[in-house]
């Protein structure tokens, strides 16, 4: 049996991360599958360079923007201010929707207006369904608050926790929605964004440079952790711990230590899964500006598509397409492609193109249910966690909705408390 001190599941951005910060040899890497990355990986097909969804750097923090710094060219990279819309009944308006009801029709935007001011604010709400309400009133939550949430969580709103979505939600009060009719400012999280020229493995690349190649080991899957023995078992060998750092689902490492508590806890930890298309064309499409879009109407199959030609200025439409589905959903990707084909031609994106190559893949899971019972049941059971020396950490590991540098950020905090042990 193999020994050692930091035993880490996952080489994805929070694993790598923090085989990075910590500072100590005695680590090592189990990866379920045969290449690193997770879900931060990217497809090169024909001329075409694409991830396994569209991913966006907008590094905040000082610390881990002088690391990639340090590890990447800045040539490599393409630098861009966020161009974002929403296709709504046959046009384009600029995302957030309720910072632009001003560029609807003159009856729509009478009726977002006057009951945004009517609208029926709560100190407490009862889910985020009952938030948009409060805060936006009837008429911006049902024309697309509503519609494309569900969409994109395939769940019920008001089973999600008001804050679901934290700080990614794009909140504004009356006097912003007014104010943005003449002044139309961003201040989104992430209103500028860095893309890799070739695709997001450029940070894997740049993660993986620091470390002993060796201490990652391929086609691993974990099978089975003892939390008393401080033992991992996987498909292929054991491996024994002092300290256990988890990226992996964190229904997953319930599962691994305790089938039956998972059998208990998993009603309460749901999530969606996602269908990626990525799709080349034979020439660029007329909407040569905008990078994403979103799609609150529910005949048209998916919530969002993105054009990844106008972020690395190619000369060929290259696109990535998101559709939602309910975790246990069949999904019948064939027809699914055709759909997205037909779709898109109505929507006015494509016309006489040619699909010259493609890609799917099915993120499960992909977006994580936030609600009050799965904050009580994590944070319970991380204590417990934490008590027989486990962490778990990331998108995923902790269970949440962040992005990539917050689950970097999981890595390096993790790492410094570590270190001072």
């Amino acid at each position: 049996m193999k020994k050692v001190k930091n035993l880490i599941i996952g080489a994805g951005v929070s694993g790598l991360g923090f085989a990075n910060f910590i500072n100590s040899e005695e680590y090592l890497i189990l990866e379920k599958v045969s290449q690193p990355g997770g879900y931060c990986r990217t497809i090169y097909k024909d001329d075409y360079v694409w991830d396994y969804a569209g991913h966006f750097f907008h590094f905040a923090n000082q610390d881990l923007k002088n690391f990639f710094n340090s590890k990447i060219d800045p040539m490599d990279l393409i630098y861009k201010e966020k161009c974002t819309k929403i296709y709504y009944k046959g046009e384009f308006i600029d995302y957030p929707f309720q910072k632009n009801i001003h560029q609807l029709t003159k009856v729509e935007f009478i009726d977002c207006l006057y009951d945004l001011f009517n609208k029926e604010e709560k100190d407490k709400y009862s889910g985020f369904e009952d938030m948009l309400y409060g805060k936006f009133g009837k008429s911006i939550t049902e024309k697309f608050l509503k519609p494309y949430n569900e969409k994109l969580y395939a769940c019920d709103l008001n089973s999600l926790d008001s804050n679901a979505m934290g700080r990614f939600f794009p909140y504004a009060n009356i006097k912003e929605i007014i104010d943005n009719m003449k002044l139309e400012e961003d201040n989104s999280y992430n209103k500028e964004f860095l893309y890799p020229k070739k695709g997001a493995v450029t940070y894997i690349i740049a993660l993986l440079k620091g470390l002993n190649q060796n201490k990652i080991l391929y086609n691993q899957e974990v099978i089975d952790i003892d939390e008393q023995n401080k033992v991992v078992t996987t498909t292929t060998d054991k491996f024994e711990y002092e300290y256990l750092i988890n990226s992996a689902p964190f229904d997953h490492l319930i599962k691994y230590i305790d089938a039956k508590e998972y059998e208990r806890s998993k009603e309460k930890l749901t999530y969606n899964k996602v269908l990626v298309f990525n799709l080349g064309f034979d020439k660029k499409s007329h909407i040569d500006d905008t990078h994403w879009v979103y799609v609150p109407d529910k005949d048209i199959n998916f919530y969002r598509f993105g054009f990844y030609d106008n972020i690395l200025d190619l000369d060929k439409l290259s696109m990535y397409i998101e559709i939602g589905y309910e975790s246990d959903a069949e999904i019948n990707i064939e027809e699914q492609l055709d759909l997205t084909i037909k779709n898109l031609k109505e929507v006015g994106v494509i016309s006489e193109h040619k699909l010259l190559a493609y890609s799917s893949i099915i993120m499960n899971p992909a977006y994580v249910h936030i609600s009050n019972e799965e904050n009580s049941l994590k944070d319970k059971k991380k204590k417990d966690l934490e008590n027989h020396s486990i962490y778990t950490i990331g998108r995923y590991g902790d269970w949440k909705y962040c992005s990539i540098e917050d689950s970097m950020i999981d890595a390096m905090d993790l790492a410094k408390l570590l270190n001072e042990k």
